[in-house]
């Protein structure tokens, strides 16, 4: 069982979109395959926290919407190495990001400590 060189008029399996007899095969529509924009570290998956909060006078500003106010849910994510706080109105669908609330965080194991503080900071219900 020695090694065999491949060249073109080899016939039999192939990996690479090659077919078994050595011709392309045809495409195939696979949304996203081969894509890394926006992937960040793919191999630390995102993280994120949720508390329900409300925010004293003057709310929470966001960079989306400007201020919002009442009982908001706030999230903590983590992905691809950043740490980013947004907002939403308590039971709504959309979030909105906290305004100079992205920062570099080296351990995903400090999420639970950043998404604390957040919530330390933005629970104001006494005002």
């Amino acid at each position: 069982m020695g090694e065999q060189a491949v060249t073109p008029e080899t016939t039999g399996p192939t990996t690479a979109g090659m077919t078994a007899d050595g011709k392309a095969a045809a495409p195939a529509a696979v949304p996203g395959a081969g894509m890394s924009a926006d992937a960040g570290n793919a191999s630390v998956p995102v993280q994120e926290r949720t508390a329900d909060v409300v925010p004293g006078p003057g709310g929470v500003m966001t960079d989306e919407v400007g201020v919002v106010t009442g009982e908001l849910t706030l999230r903590a994510e983590y992905a691809g190495g950043q740490v980013t706080l947004r907002v939403k109105y308590k039971d709504a669908d959309e979030w909105y990001t906290v305004t100079g609330a992205r920062v570099a965080l080296a351990d995903p194991t400090g999420l639970d400590a950043v998404h604390g503080i957040a919530v330390a900071l933005l629970h104001r219900p006494e005002g």
